[in-house]
């Protein structure tokens, strides 16, 4: 097939030796008639296949695409061959499109995409039926406008969506829903709805049954460490050669006590629905009170010398207040306090421990933060710190009275107050343990109040 410039040239040169031919054998007048009536016809036909081409481009169809002639007949081919191409690529495209829609669709999970001002874009028939939704009708809508529930629509504008949401079904209020939101590119997201309810029901069965272990667990423990402490007590009761396995005995009580009672405590704040308390905190007053308590509780760990080990030191601004549940947040930092004393070995009176409690404002977050000159901890266990009953040393864990349950007690108590726990180590070197609270809970004493 001839290019259509050539084609176009080898026209114009034909004409133009055809009137050349007529001048030389008649006159000019006659050769430029005949090539003034050749160009009008020629454009004349452009114009008729114009036609052509505009009158199908108002309903294109393969079938009825304009033969042509000349070079019209080139370029209406084109055309056909790029009409077929098109509708084989969008074939193509909606097989894709069935394919994904069947594939989301097969996921028990919901999905929706929202656009960049949380308008509903495209959804899953889970989603619809999870969220109460109807793409035919709410397409475009703001999701916000249909699924009111407060906490979601802070959820969703906050931008931080480090943790999940669970939010009740919005057709059966015994359901639960998690929510998930990721962010995607063009200032999309893509929200993910899973329902939970049967995790649910599972886990406040687990919970139950803790705490009921627990209680049941308490009343005899203390009747029997009751009862090894009266024995012990008593001159005579018990024979030089037993004292030994009374102390164990004493001993193993008291560590069962703590793990029951951690248990209980963990088990409290997880079944915890509701919010915390929203009071303001006298951080300094709290936390100085934390460091007394601190320095009794390394004395302890060192009976047998009049003085604490442990170089604990707080610096804490006298100006930064903080809103919360005062009981929680006083478990949590107590917490993290005393496992810094536990992994803080000490060798002498000389070569005491550094234990060094921070609390600060940093880009308008408050931190409270606590630093130790311990064992460290290697990288590799960082991420499960905050499981229940995960130690990194079981040996040493014993011998300090750890349970195993401070961190994951701190984990969920953190999640009420919408903070993060940042985690830091050198092993052999010294940990940080960092809790960023968000602005929203910070409070700014005014100076001299």
């Amino acid at each position: 097939m001839l290019d259509i410039r050539l084609k176009a040239g080898l026209l114009v040169a034909a004409l133009s030796i055809i009137c050349v031919f007529l001048w030389l054998i008649s006159s000019a007048m006659t050769a430029l008639l005949v090539f003034t009536s050749i160009l009008i016809l020629y454009l004349f036909s452009h114009i008729f296949w114009l036609h052509k081409l505009l009158f199908w481009f108002k309903k294109p169809t393969l079938k009825e695409i304009p033969e042509g002639s000349g070079i019209w007949e080139d370029v209406f081919d084109a055309l056909l061959k790029y009409e077929r191409n098109n509708n084989l690529n969008q074939i193509k495209l909606n097989s894709a499109l069935e394919r994904f829609n069947l594939t989301a669709n097969a996921v028990p999970d919901g999905l929706v995409i929202l656009g960049n001002v949380n308008q509903i874009e495209w959804c899953t028939a889970n989603a619809e039926n999870q969220l109460g939704l109807n793409l035919d009708t709410d397409k475009n809508l703001p999701i916000v406008n249909l699924i009111r529930d407060s906490h979601f629509i802070a959820y969703l504008y906050s931008e931080v969506y480090t943790e999940p949401l669970k939010l009740k079904h919005c057709r059966n209020s015994d359901a639960t829903l998690e929510i998930q939101v990721i962010p995607l590119a063009s200032k999309q997201k893509l929200l993910i709805s899973r329902d939970m309810t049967q995790l649910e029901k599972v886990d406040v069965m687990r919970r139950d049954f803790i705490a009921n272990v627990s209680h049941e667990l308490r009343t005899p423990l203390t009747v029997v460490g009751g009862f090894l402490e009266t024995l012990t007590d008593m001159d005579g009761a018990v024979p030089d050669n037993l004292k030994n396995y009374f102390g164990l005995m004493q001993e193993q009580t008291g560590r069962m006590r703590r793990i029951i009672e951690d248990l209980l405590t963990l088990s409290t704040i997880e079944s915890s629905t509701g919010n915390p308390n929203n009071n303001e905190i006298d951080m300094h007053g709290l936390l100085k009170s934390i460091q007394k308590d601190a320095i009794n509780f390394s004395q302890g760990l060192h009976q047998n010398v009049k003085r604490a080990k442990h170089h604990i030191r707080l610096e804490a601004d006298a100006n930064l207040n903080l809103r919360g549940s005062l009981e929680e947040l006083r478990s949590a930092f107590t917490n993290l306090v005393s496992n810094a004393i536990r992994y803080t070995p000490t060798s002498d009176a000389n070569n005491s421990g550094e234990i060094l409690i921070s609390w600060y404002l940093q880009d308008d977050q408050a931190v409270f933060s606590v630093r130790d000159t311990g064992i460290g901890i290697e990288e590799k266990h960082i991420d499960r710190l905050t499981e229940r009953f995960y130690r990194v040393d079981r040996s040493r864990s014993r011998e300090t009275g750890g349970t195993g349950l401070g961190l994951s007690i701190v984990k969920h108590i953190l999640i009420r107050h919408q903070a993060k726990l940042e985690i830091t180590s050198i092993l052999g070197t010294g940990s940080a343990f960092s809790i960023k609270f968000p602005k929203a809970r910070v409070v700014k004493k005014q100076v001299g109040v």
